[in-house]
């Protein structure tokens, strides 16, 4: 390891998370570069616990010791140090969405999506819970692109994430629902060069193994 990359930070990462991609997103945008860890979940680095005892990713771990463990906060520190495309216009109104997304909409994709693993779980009731807020959604979109306005911003990478996870568990129930505008914004943010770049697969990361440099 060179003296260039020691002072890098280190993501720990995993491919198909939708916290991780936020993540990545952010970071790539940012133009903020890092050293890649990919993680499989079921073999997790003892480096990774060691920084973070929570154990899930991402994980940040910072040249300085400090360690950022929410998605969201990796997200928000990477754009204060370089927001070239303003991801943080609207923050204010953007953090309502994300709360949103983060609690009830991830509440109910959970327990839609892994409804065997909760005994009180009705798959059928969270998938309309989940639908509720997807409406809500579509309604704020319109037919604009994103959220706010002409361009993207945070909250449309922090949200998209975990439409696609909802959407991808029955592509065709969710096609067939009446929220155009949340279909025509999730379809373009499958297409765009930003979420193929940052979905690249890695191999698993093993102490020892050469940097990756993202």
């Amino acid at each position: 390891m060179t003296v260039e990359t020691t002072s890098l930070p280190i993501l720990y990462s995993f491919r198909r998370c939708p916290y991780a991609m936020r993540a990545r997103m952010g970071l790539m945008i940012s133009e903020t570069k890092v050293i890649l860890r990919e993680v499989v979940l079921r073999d997790k680095p003892d480096a990774m616990i060691a920084s973070s005892p929570k154990a899930t990713v991402p994980v940040l771990v910072l040249a300085d010791g400090t360690v950022i463990e929410q998605s969201i906060d990796i997200m928000r520190w990477a754009l204060r140090g370089n927001d070239p495309q303003n991801w943080l216009n609207h923050e204010d109104q953007a953090n309502v969405l994300i709360d949103q997304a983060d609690g009830p909409f991830k509440t109910a994709l959970d327990r839609y999506k892994y409804h065997t693993r909760y005994e009180d779980a009705d798959p059928e009731i969270e998938q309309a819970k989940a639908l509720r807020i997807l409406q809500q959604w579509d309604a704020i979109i319109g037919d604009k692109p994103c959220f706010f306005g002409t361009h993207n911003g945070i909250a449309d990478f922090a949200i998209f994430p975990f439409v696609r996870q909802f959407a991808n568990h029955d592509r065709d129930w969710f096609n067939a629902q009446d929220i155009p505008n949340i279909q025509r914004w999730l379809d373009a943010h499958l297409k765009s060069p930003l979420f193929q770049s940052i979905m690249y697969k890695y191999p698993q990361w093993h102490s020892g193994d050469e940097v990756t440099l993202f």
